[in-house]
């Protein structure tokens, strides 16, 4: 495997701008740098992806070490890759079990949970929820998981927990030296993982078909930048391996493959996205097709 130049550079401009956000920026602007920082603090996210599909350098362990500080502050690098890696395994997506990033729930566990937290999480299913309360309800979620584990004696999580600790303390490190005031900082992680939440908001829908449950969106704008065409991500999940870069043509090449594939699972834009989904929810928390085990 050949080094994978566009990402290496990109790896490079991200802290570069994540620097400039939390100084230079901070200094002149508060406000705009906060912004700034949340993109990059996105951008960083959408490259630990990358990286956990085996980008862009030949050696796993170099690769990881670029991107094993989460600047979100709230997802260790080493879990996002061991849940990741979990959900690439087609034949669970959606499964409320199976697949770790999932937010469909198995319809007797929805029925038994109490009013208040089904309005919770039926409000985190539109859009304009997952943007204010998405990054919230998957932190409590996922960290609730992971302590479940830790308590039966995972040692893998409890070490990815601990080295995501002292990580992140190093960050908070520099941004307290920084002219950024902490809470500013806070808040633009924050802001960084809503903007995640629109990619993650409907790539997978429940369907009878492993190929129909993942969606194409055919932005090429700002957010799909963020995201590093993730998407189009069905060509994603059939072509890990493929960098970011070469998603685009790679599926505009062969567009009707891939809409067969998937049945059609298809938008033109985020714009699109946000018009149809902002204030209402796509799908139901429950499970629509889930069969009792």
């Amino acid at each position: 495997m050949r080094v994978e130049w566009p990402t290496v550079w990109l790896v490079a401009g991200c802290y570069l701008v994540w620097g400039l956000g939390i100084t230079v920026a901070a200094v002149f602007w508060l406000p705009g740098a906060i912004a700034l920082t949340a993109l990059t603090i996105a951008l960083h996210a959408s490259i630990q992806h990358e990286i956990i599909h085996g980008h862009p350098l030949p050696s796993r362990g170099w690769s990881q070490a670029l991107v094993f500080p989460s600047l979100n502050l709230a997802i260790p690098y080493l879990r996002f890759r061991d849940t990741h890696l979990a959900h690439h395994q087609d034949a669970n997506l959606t499964d409320p079990y199976d697949d770790p990033e999932t937010n469909y729930l198995d319809p007797e566990v929805w029925a038994k949970l109490p009013v208040w937290l089904r309005a919770v999480l039926s409000a985190n299913n539109t859009l304009i929820g997952r943007l204010l309360i998405g990054p919230v309800v998957a932190q409590v979620t996922f960290m609730a998981a992971d302590a479940r584990a830790i308590a039966r004696g995972d040692g893998r999580v409890a070490a990815a927990w601990g080295w995501h600790v002292l990580a992140s303390a190093a960050i908070l490190g520099l941004v307290w030296l920084s002219p950024m005031p902490v809470w500013a900082y806070l808040v633009a992680a924050y802001a960084g993982l809503s903007i995640l939440k629109i990619r993650t908001f409907l790539e997978h829908q429940a369907h009878e078909r492993a190929r129909g449950r993942t969606v194409v969106i055919e932005d090429r704008g700002l957010l799909a930048f963020l995201f590093l065409n993730n998407n189009f991500h069905v060509v994603h999940h059939m072509h890990p391996r493929v960098p970011w870069y070469r998603l685009p043509k790679l599926y505009f090449a062969n567009r009707d493959k891939y809409l067969t594939r998937n049945f059609g699972y298809r938008y033109g834009s985020y714009g699109e996205i946000f018009r149809r989904y902002l204030w209402r929810a796509k799908d139901p928390v429950a499970h629509p097709l889930h069969h009792p085990r």
